[in-house]
């Protein structure tokens, strides 16, 4: 199986990514079963628990899937412990400087390309590797990605983007619009200005590009404009609207 990484700089077709709010195995393998490219564990904003994110992302095995974990900081206990439970890929949130962007990356990678420490003795079994083939067969292939949220990373997104080791940026536009003044005004004159801006500094640094794309005609507009990764909804959410949508049922005709 081609790792993700790959197929984010290949850029050849579109990556679908799902967020994992619920802090639950068998949702994580419902939506990995179902022929999700990235599932997103969000220890950020969801209730789970490193128990939980082991078994999560246990629960992908067998499918073309990849894991990964949205931290809620970016500290080297949240991202040991994730990628030591066999995350593929890590999600860096509210990422402000260039400072900051290496230090992500350097979270991520074994010495002497980062300062990643060595202990995958749970993640070889999730990979199918021998354990100490682990580094040489799988330290190259953990993702890299940032989420661009923040007024400060617009403002220094050049700059951003000259770190070495990037392997996916992700315009993440509820905190941004929040940080704007406009949370939730998807349609706000500063808040698309900001978002066409990353888009343009982020494509033409040659970095795979993400967002939101939580309708058929979001994902079709994103693609035309040159996304790699489409973020289409959270677990929750979903499962929230089809109650609402049901209970609708009940009324008749």
């Amino acid at each position: 199986m081609t790792p993700v990484k790959d197929r984010l700089r290949e850029k050849s077709a579109p990556l679908s990514c799902y967020l994992n709010l619920i802090p639950s195995a068998v949702a994580t393998q419902a939506i990995a079963a179902a022929g999700a490219d990235i599932v997103i564990i969000d220890q950020e904003h969801g209730p789970i628990g490193p128990e939980s994110v082991h078994a999560m992302v246990a629960a992908t095995a067998g499918t073309s899937c990849s894991p990964w974990v949205r931290v809620p900081l970016a500290q080297a206990d949240h991202v040991k412990t994730a990628l030591d439970a066999g995350a593929e890929g890590i999600v860096f949130p509210l990422v402000r400087t260039a400072q900051d962007a290496a230090e992500c990356v350097a979270l991520t990678r074994y010495p002497p390309k980062g300062k990643r420490g060595w202990g995958p003795f749970v993640a070889h079994a999730r990979w199918g590797t021998p354990l100490f083939e682990h580094l040489a067969h799988r330290g190259d292939s953990t993702v890299c990605c940032l989420l661009m949220e923040t007024v400060a990373a617009v403002e220094n997104a050049e700059a951003i983007c000259k770190v070495e080791g990037i392997d996916c940026m992700v315009i993440a536009p509820f905190d941004l619009s929040t940080e704007l003044g406009v949370s939730g005004r998807m349609d706000a004159p500063q808040l698309r200005e900001a978002v066409q801006h990353l888009e343009k500094t982020v494509l033409a640094a040659g970095i795979p590009l993400g967002g939101a794309a939580m309708t058929r005609e979001q994902s079709l507009a994103m693609r035309a404009r040159g996304y790699t990764l489409m973020a289409h909804h959270f677990d929750v959410l979903v499962l929230g609207q089809f109650v609402r949508e049901s209970r609708s049922w009940l009324a008749g005709p």
